[in-house]
């Protein structure tokens, strides 16, 4: 059972949190026998680890001899420094041919976590707790300091991930305690927090070294793309010592290969040298570039227990800080989240932009539906991430009007999943559901259902009032299951789980009476431009995909729902004094007449507007679409804007939304300029 990289509160009743020891992973298989204990264990790839091990093998065999019934159990090989604490892989890797019961100290351990068989009992489909039970049970009394059970906290990792932080470990594992033991799966029930971004890599090829530098100057390292193509992501020259330059230099010269294995020749500061792709290296790093590419990449060690055709780009979600220093929680963990004040907001998008699907896995997809569709109406959907949602109905007719079905709902998520899973990232969902199409009467759904399929995320929020269990974006799997129950658009909150009492951006909706020709909207749109430019406020407009428009403002890390509110209820009230004939902020019906509403109230805590890229539930099945402001002024028409012609407008414009996540803000001291003398 793998671990996927993702989200996990820190102090959730049903977790438990564990050390992620960077080591090799391993099953052991030890069957008592007259003579003592047969012993073997294995790499997550099926390599037989036993005599690269002999020390652990040894201690295995001793244990066995006090059981009575054989075991199959999973863990962790370890390298420990003279005081037993867990060290890096890179030590493992140098040690694991020297290790003996000789030394004066364990320098090998096995951490066991968890365990598949008991005797004839195989454990698997009971949850972690029971396995965990009978585990500690087994280990009792074992006083061998090559032998570790791993350490375990129920309900509040805080003061774990605080120690993982001061000690520079690579980070935690968090397990829901109700879930089975999945073989050769990478499951949701278990989330790797990293504090140390890493990533496996495929070695490509060499340069030339420098000056007094022996063997090669650098690594050239890719990663397969979904169509299964190496992609070059930068180069490492650091990391290695002379020892580990020449034990690598010598299996280089042995795969080395006459043409290059990347999809695109790299260009190189030094002469290239190419090796056929065999070979796979782990590095660390600060961060992915924009153009794709390691900063930083320092070189960890060969990962022989990882095959070079499976090495695919990590999920980019690194925890870095989440308690604050009198022990309170400051945010919880989340998709990836950076977890600081700063500038959080592209953080998270940006990993949900990396995971976003291909041209490819995007055509798998819509074929996939289709193929339902045609078919019964019903079936599931395989999805990239290993994930399968059973969908229904997709025959079923919700724009009367169009004839769109809900597997056009599903087709338009799909298409839209790349630009649309950064602007989710995080945010707590409040459901609009429609099952019986855009004619009948929808319901409003805050809280999560008790049951939703695996690889779902769900986490507790905080209206005014309560506090309940909510969908949260920002994975495809959470995007089609809200389509699944018919939940149209998707309108997520202005804050992030982590970061609940602070948003991110806020946003005036312009909501015209019936009738009101749509100009008229895009005048008012520019007023509230205008007043936010007086302010250097940056804005961003975008159709509500009905017959409104929403103009959205980022705020600067920090900010309240309070103070944001207020700031847009200033720039609101200010238009509407200015031109009193064509806009107000006044909430009756009656009291507006013809006039457009200036609506700041959405930005309470709890409250929604439709995100970018959602479909929307009127009868042209519009879309909410980021405009320029020269289309704006132009003149637009919301009925351009439709799920049927989504695909062309992005394929034309790209990701407009994408300046709001990276901007900081305003000064919203600005607004002062308006206060009386």
């Amino acid at each position: 059972m793998l671990a996927t990289t993702g989200a996990a509160p820190l102090d959730s009743a049903e977790l438990a949190y564990e050390p992620k020891y960077d080591g090799i992973r391993a099953l052991a298989s030890v069957i008592p026998t007259r003579r003592g204990a047969d012993v073997a264990f294995w790499s997550r790839l099926g390599n037989d680890k036993t005599a690269q091990y002999p020390d652990i093998a040894d201690a295995l065999e001793r244990w066995g001899r006090t059981l009575d019934r054989p075991v199959l159990v999973d863990g962790e090989l370890v390298a420990l420094d003279d005081r037993g604490t867990p060290l890096g892989f890179q030590h493992l890797q140098r040690l694991h041919m020297t290790a003996s019961s000789t030394s004066p100290g364990p320098r090998v351990a096995y951490f066991l976590f968890d365990i598949l068989r008991d005797g004839n009992d195989d454990l698997r489909p009971l949850p972690l707790t029971e396995r965990r039970a009978r585990l500690v049970a087994l280990v009792k009394g074992v006083k061998d300091p090559r032998l570790h059970i791993s350490e375990q906290v129920v309900a509040d990792g805080r003061e774990m991930h605080a120690r993982a932080h001061a000690g520079g470990w690579e980070g935690l594992i968090a397990k829901r305690l109700d879930a089975p033991y999945t073989s050769g799966k990478r499951s949701p029930h278990w989330r790797k927090l990293k504090l140390v971004s890493r990533q496996a890599c495929v070695i490509g090829g060499w340069t030339d070294p420098r000056g007094s530098r022996p063997f090669f100057g650098a690594l050239l390292l890719g990663i397969h793309d979904d169509a299964g193509r190496l992609q070059y992501i930068g180069h490492t020259g650091a990391g290695f010592t002379d020892a580990e330059l020449g034990r690598l230099w010598r299996k280089l010269r042995a795969n080395a290969a006459k043409r290059s294995p990347f999809a695109k020749t790299p260009k190189t500061n030094a002469p290239p040298h190419w090796v056929e792709p065999t070979l796979v290296a782990e590095v660390k790093f600060t961060e992915w570039t924009a153009d794709a590419k390691l900063r930083h990449p320092t070189y960890i060690g060969l990962r022989e227990d990882i095959k070079p055709e499976s090495v695919r780009k990590e999920p980019d979600t690194v925890v870095r800080q989440a308690i604050r220093s009198d022990g309170r929680p400051l945010q919880r963990a989340a998709a990836g989240a950076g977890l600081q004040a700063g500038p959080r907001r592209d953080r998270a998008a940006e990993r949900a932009k990396s995971a976003a699907l291909s041209k490819t896995t995007i055509a798998r997809l819509l074929d996939q539906i289709d193929a339902i569709q045609d078919g019964s109406g019903s079936g599931v959907l395989e999805l990239p991430a290993g994930e399968r949602l059973e969908i229904t109905n997709l025959r079923k007719v919700f724009w009367p009007k169009l004839k769109l079905t809900k597997g056009d709902l599903f087709r338009h998520y799909v298409r839209v999943a790349p630009y649309l899973l950064p602007v989710l990232a995080d945010r707590p969902l409040v459901m609009k559901r429609y099952p019986n199409g855009v004619d009948a009467k929808p319901f409003y759904q805050h809280r999560a259902p008790d049951k939703f399929p695996s690889g779902v995320r769900v986490e507790q929020a905080t209206t005014e009032t309560e506090t309940r269990a909510h969908i949260v974006g920002g994975s495809l799997v959470t995007l089609l299951y809200t389509a699944q129950l018919a939940s149209i658009s998707q309108d997520p909150w202005f804050s992030r789980v982590q970061s609940e009492e602070t948003v991110d951006h806020v946003a005036i909706d312009l909501d015209p009476p019936d009738g009101l020709p749509f100009p008229r909207v895009l005048d008012v749109a520019q007023w509230v431009r205008d007043e936010l430019d007086a302010l250097k406020a940056p804005c961003y407009p975008k159709t509500s995909g009905a017959g409104g428009l929403h103009i959205y403002v980022p705020m600067p890390p920090g900010t309240s729902y309070q103070a944001g509110l207020l700031f847009c209820q200033i720039v609101a009230t200010v238009v509407s004094r200015k031109h009193p004939k064509v806009a107000t902020v006044e909430r009756s019906l009656k009291a507006r007449g013809r006039r457009v509403y200036i609506d700041y109230l959405q930005n309470s805590r709890g409250k929604t507007l439709a995100s970018a890229y959602s479909a929307r539930a009127s009868e042209f099945a519009g879309m909410s679409t980021p405009l320029t402001w020269a289309e704006v002024e132009d003149g637009v028409s919301p009925r351009d804007f439709t799920i049927r012609t989504a695909a062309e407008r992005l394929a034309a414009v790209g990701d407009l939304w994408a300046p709001l996540r990276r901007s900081k803000g305003p000064d919203l001291r600005a607004v002062m300029k308006y206060a009386e003398p």
